[in-house]
This record gives C-alpha cells, structure tokens and sequence, in this order.
C-alpha cells in the first residue's frame, strides 16, 4: 500500500550528517531506515536499523529487503556512507585506495542498484540523494584530495548519467555537495582553519545539510543536480 509518509533508507547513519539526516527525515513525518557498521540496534514504529559494512552486496540487500519488510517499499535512498583521507597523492597506499573504493564507490554501487529494483518493482518513482564533496569541483592547494575527486567525482558524474537513464521511470538522482561541515570528526582546530577556505567565513552545520537534502527529496522538478552546501567554496578560488 502506498503512503503518503515516505520510506527513507540512509547509509552511514550512525553519527555526524547521517545522524542528523535520519532525525531529520523522522521530523518530517517519514520512517526511516539506518545502516551504518556500528549502528545501534533499533526496531521502532518508524525506525529500523541494519547493522554492516554497506560496501558489502549481501548487506546492501539486506537494507533494502528489511525497508520492504518493515514498511512495504523504499521511496528515497541517501548514499550518505563515505570517507575522506587527505594525503599527498604519492603517498596514498594500496590500503587507502582499497578502502576509499569500497566505501565510497561499492558503498554507493550496490544499495542503488537494490533501492533501483525495489523502485521499479512499485512501479517506478522514487529518490537517490548522493553526498560528495565540494572538492570535486573546486581543489584546494593545501588539501590534498586526489582519491575524493577520484571516488567521489564518479559519484557526481554518475548523479547525471542515472538521472537521464531513469528519468522517464520516475526516478530522480541528485547530489549535496558539502563544504567542511561540524562534525565530531573535526577537532576545533581543523575547523577554525576550515573557516577560512569558504568565502563566508565559516563552516556548515549539520542542520544545513539535512536541509539541503530535504529540499532536494521534495523538489519533485530537480533531477541531475549537485547543490552545493560549501559557503560558496565552489565558486572560485578564495
């Protein structure tokens, strides 16, 4: 049966933006179910967890069959799980490549292409959100960042590509592109020297984000685009 609350499923959602996305969502009114590795279990009225590492085939099934056991179908899809190692590119190891390749892009590959099938199984529509970074588009010298533009780049390319491939089934991809955003994972002092790298003087908050995704997720008419959540980092140089 469809309902007018949406079924919203978000990867890395244990802490930090994904944290913020799955209150924000259950705020809405939706119900929401969360992955992350180290996810707490929870089995509520609108929630439901799924324990794993997302970059796993049978753990991205897994998500996407518990959505459909829990709540019949799976309308919306945040590919929030991903990683960034900043080091000079010389200096990356097969372990960092490795590890930026299964969470960033196996972690996106094949939870999409399981929410994709359930989408079309309803009888097409629905929503991917992506989460990339603003580095894709605007690099910064003193933030070396080769194996984000590599493994989240292809996520912004691959945003456009689906959005046309799926269009006329219904189904809409966008990406949020975020600047340095308040997290636990920054310490104070990363994030003072963060300031200075956006053109309005200071980081993003979680809540900005999750707006940004919001939006996006009822903006029916906005497929293939990258909104940029960066205090306009993206622009130019600064």
């Amino acid at each position: 049966m469809v309902s007018a609350r949406k079924v919203v499923v978000v990867t890395g959602a244990s802490q930090g933006i994904g944290a913020g996305l799955v209150r924000g969502f259950l705020d809405r009114g939706d119900r929401v179910v969360a992955n992350s590795r180290s996810i707490e279990a929870a089995d509520a009225t609108d929630m439901v967890s799924v324990a794993g590492d997302i970059a796993d085939p049978a753990v991205a099934d897994r998500v996407i069959a518990r959505a459909v056991e829990a709540f019949g179908r799976v309308d919306t899809l945040v590919n929030n799980a991903g990683i960034f190692i900043s080091k000079p590119f010389t200096e990356y190891t097969e372990a960092d490549f490795a590890r930026k390749v299964a969470v960033n892009l196996a972690g996106f590959f094949f939870v999409s292409q399981a929410a994709v099938r359930q989408m079309l199984a309803q009888g097409g529509g629905g929503h991917i959100v992506n989460m990339t970074t603003t580095l894709v588009r605007q690099p910064v010298k003193g933030v070396p960042s080769a194996l984000a533009s590599l493994t989240k780049g292809g996520l912004d390319a691959v945003t456009r590509s689906l959005a046309i491939e799926y269009a006329d089934r219904g189904i809409r991809v966008n990406t949020v592109a975020p600047g340095t955003i308040k997290t636990p994972m920054h310490s104070p002092e990363a994030l003072a020297e963060a300031a200075a790298l956006h053109p309005l003087g200071r980081v993003g908050e979680i809540q900005e984000i999750v707006d940004a995704v919001l939006y996006l997720d009822s903006a029916a008419f906005v497929t293939g685009e990258t909104l940029y959540v960066d205090g306009g980092a993206h622009a130019g140089h600064w």
